[in-house]
């Protein structure tokens, strides 16, 4: 018999509430109370995945081991709890639609009318399931995306109404993170907000177990006791979410309030072993108290929106804190940087990182950067198209190939060192057609990145189309570019060092997807390290 516990995550009057950070902080606490737990993301928008959205619009795409792209909170999910998530983390309503669609196609509904209820709440309820079925999980928490009371979002919510009846209470219980505002001019915290939020959710036939209120001030008990009257629930399950210095002191202020013991009574499940927050709170001491500050400049095409690059800032915090430093990230958007303007954008930076993007814009501000970077003798790191820069930069620099270039940006080029992968030459869909998930990398001894992770054989995470030409291979290596990582079933080139230079790293993949709050990147904490020493010249 399967006991999974189910618990849903839905949100009201506001977006970016931080319904990820809540259910990853919730999950982190229910693991290390001794339960197996795993969250998965409904995105009720109608394309099929995140990967063909533009960063502007949805943040940055993130990639699971087995090449799903997926909702930037996967990578919440995984760095609070470090464990791997999967495809079946993440739906979004294309998905759904498309499946019923097909079914629909093949005659599986026997000619009856296909509607939302019961077909699509059926479709979204199996996907809900599908972790809990496996049988490896005490418990699934469930974020709903949106807000209660957007049209997108309805059949999610009655999806959930009716699992709530199916299940029982005491296996499926739903937590309402919503907005208690402070007015200055009244001077005093308002509900109103929350209640009305309260009240759409309920008009659907859900009624919240538990209340997480956000709010910039302190939450008094007769608010509390207000909301608790208004809303339909317990004093003690009106829980307050104040904004956190960090996102990862979050597991600590719910603990503080109580929410993963609410959460187990409700469940009826045992809350007699504490969590052990050891190793998180050291880590977190860490990163509250460094001993030194470096600066990066991070290089990219979206940096208005600093969660188009969300994975690479968090794997420079968990890098950080392992070496006791502040790291301090100089946002530098690459279409402004130009051979005039360089020195003086860039001066001042203990390591620049080149980060992944699309498309010929802003290309020539990377490649100064790595310039800059190679010739100042500057800690640099490239990320996917960061890496392709570098070996477009050297080509033309130092190889004197002043045409090199990538088939991505010129299609034409005399010399293209970066080229489009054999597989990619015949691919006419954008979605999931990259070269996605983890793949094998073997690493040459008497290297950075051996010294970095200490093992010959890797598994990284990529999101790529175009690769290093390794027609350019020997004309590289003989000019003192090394290859130091190749993938061996493709012979795709993985990663590119400078053996001269104090640290000067590229690789294909994207090692951020990996790095994790217990489990660091050791690339980025060997960046940072390399960085801090810049930094005491």
């Amino acid at each position: 018999m399967n006991n999974t516990k189910y618990v849903f995550v839905t949100g009201g009057v506001t977006s970016s509430l931080g319904k990820g950070i809540i259910a990853a902080s919730l999950a982190k606490l229910l693991q290390t109370r001794g339960y197996s737990v795993t969250i998965q993301k409904l995105d009720p928008y109608i394309n099929i995945d995140p990967g063909t959205l533009n960063p502007y619009e949805h943040g940055e795409c993130y990639v699971t081991d087995d090449g799903a792209e997926t909702d930037l909170d996967l990578g919440h999910y995984e760095r609070f709890l470090n464990i791997p998530t999967s495809q079946a983390n993440n739906v979004t309503t294309g998905r759904i639609y498309q499946s019923v669609i097909n079914k629909e196609r093949k005659g599986e509904f026997l000619g009856k009318t296909v509607q939302v209820i019961p077909h699509i709440t059926d479709e979204i309820k199996h996907r809900i399931q599908i972790l809990g079925n496996t049988g490896d999980f005490d418990i699934v928490i469930t974020e709903i995306g949106g807000t209660v009371g957007d049209i997108e979002s309805l059949p999610y919510v009655e999806s959930v109404r009716q699992l709530l009846w199916e299940l029982g209470e005491e296996n499926a219980i739903v937590i309402h993170l919503t907005l208690v505002p402070y007015l200055a001019a009244a001077g005093e915290l308002k509900t109103k907000p929350t209640q009305h939020s309260v009240k759409m959710l309920m008009q659907s036939g859900v009624n919240p177990d538990i209340l997480v209120c956000r709010t910039e001030h302190q939450i008094s008990d007769n608010i509390k006791k207000k909301l608790a009257l208004f809303c339909n629930v317990k004093k003690e399950d009106v829980i307050q979410s104040i904004d956190a210095e960090t996102i990862y002191d979050v597991p600590n202020l719910m603990f503080d309030e109580g929410l993963d013991k609410v959460v187990l009574k409700k469940l009826q499940l045992s809350s007699d072993k504490k969590p052990e927050l050891a190793s998180w709170n050291s880590f977190l001491a860490k990163h509250k108290n460094p001993t030194s500050t470096i600066e990066i400049g991070l290089i990219g095409k979206y940096v208005e929106l600093h969660d188009s690059y969300k994975s690479i800032t968090e794997a420079l915090i968990h890098a950080g804190a392992t070496n006791e430093t502040k790291v301090k990230v100089r946002w530098i958007h690459s279409e402004e940087l130009s051979p005039e303007n360089a020195g003086n954008m860039l001066e001042g930076l203990n390591g620049i990182l080149v980060a992944p993007g699309f498309g010929d814009r802003g290309i020539e501000g990377k490649i100064k950067a790595v310039q800059f970077a190679r010739e100042k003798g500057i800690p640099f790191f490239g990320i996917c198209l960061g890496m392709q820069m570098a070996v477009i930069e050297f080509s033309r620099t130092i190889l004197g190939l002043e045409h090199a270039n990538s088939t991505e940006m010129d299609a034409t080029t005399q010399d293209p060192v970066i080229s489009l992968m054999e597989a990619q030459k015949n691919v006419t869909d954008k979605g999931g057609t990259m070269r996605l998930g983890a793949w094998d990398c073997k690493i040459s001894k008497h290297s950075k990145v051996y010294d970095a992770y200490q093992q010959e054989m890797i598994s990284e995470r990529h999101r790529h189309r175009y690769e290093f030409n390794n027609d350019y291979l020997e004309q590289l290596s003989a000019a003192g570019m090394q290859t130091t990582g190749i993938n061996p079933k493709t012979g795709l080139v993985e990663i590119i060092e400078l053996p001269e230079h104090p640290w000067f790293v590229g690789v294909q993949y994207h090692p951020e997807y990996k790095s994790t709050v217990l489990n660091p990147h050791p690339l980025f904490i060997d960046f940072v390290k390399a960085s801090l020493a810049h930094s005491k010249k």
